[in-house]
């Protein structure tokens, strides 16, 4: 795990982890989500818990903008309890979600992509995706390289969101 994501779960972790017994007694679901290092953290709480008490297994997990927060193993440990609940939202060229860099670092494989005309992809092949990185990269050619920085902003994710909905 990245040293600096560590140590920022580590200090709210307990609070979280005390919250989130408290409230599975009732049978309430369990959503962790978050945006650039909120998600990073959200997919990070989920995966600790989930590993040190499979019964605290969170409904799902939504991130927007994460950053790669962990190594292989952690990736795919996460992977396999996360089957179908987690939904890793990536921009088109977020600049977030691009770093830290491979191969140290990993993503979990749950991306919802983005692309740079707005449509969302499940999948996308290799090819494809850096061709509409490219797309995206030169949209603006009064401020090129921007793009990166433009496609991390919560709100345009949120209206992503809501336009591939209707």
């Amino acid at each position: 795990m990245h040293l600096g994501f560590s140590r920022a779960l580590a200090s709210v972790y307990p609070e979280v982890r005390d919250k989130v017994e408290e409230v599975r007694t009732n049978d309430q679901t369990l959503w962790f989500t978050g945006h650039s290092l909120g998600g990073a953290l959200a997919m990070l709480a989920g995966a600790t818990m989930y590993l040190e008490d499979p019964k605290l297994l969170a409904d799902g997990v939504y991130t927007f903008g994460q950053p790669r927060t962990c190594d292989r193993l952690l990736a795919a440990a996460h992977d396999k309890a996360f089957a179908s609940r987690h939904f890793r939202f990536v921009n088109n060229n977020d600049v977030v979600a691009r770093v830290p860099p491979e191969p140290a670092f990993h993503h979990v494989n749950a991306m919802m992509y983005f692309d740079a005309n707005g449509k969302l992809h499940e999948k996308m092949s290799f090819a494809s995706k850096m061709t509409d990185s490219f797309k995206g990269f030169t949209s603006d050619p009064f401020a090129p390289g921007t793009d990166g920085i433009r496609d991390h902003s919560m709100d345009t994710y949120v209206a992503l969101i809501e336009t591939n909905l209707s």
